[in-house]
């Protein structure tokens, strides 16, 4: 079963449409990560204003930071976006389906 709190709190994070980019972004970008300077020259925001919102997004657990050398990556926790979709997911049109059979 899903805490709905945590799926609450990672999507309100998502619902600023700068964090909501930079995840988009983080998504396309695979298992990998995308270092953190490419998306400082993609989005274009200060340093600070963009550590900000990465660590909203840490702190919700939507992603992950490593360090190579000099070179920070923020990873997205893919396992955690399933959770998210599977939820939005998981029991579409049950309501409509119970609909139908109750008028048959």
């Amino acid at each position: 079963m899903m805490n709905i709190d945590a799926l609450a709190k990672r999507f309100a994070e998502l619902g600023h449409s700068t964090r909501l980019r930079v995840y988009h972004h983080l998504v396309k970008g695979g298992h990998d990560g995308v270092p953190v300077g490419e998306l400082q020259s993609k989005f274009g925001v200060p340093n600070s204003t963009l550590s900000h919102h990465l660590n909203r997004l840490i702190k919700v657990g939507l992603i992950e930071q490593r360090r190579e050398g000099t070179t920070l990556y923020c990873v997205p926790v893919y396992d955690e976006l399933f959770q998210m979709t599977a939820f939005l997911q998981e029991e579409c049109c049950v309501n409509e389906c119970e609909d139908t059979a109750k008028s048959a």
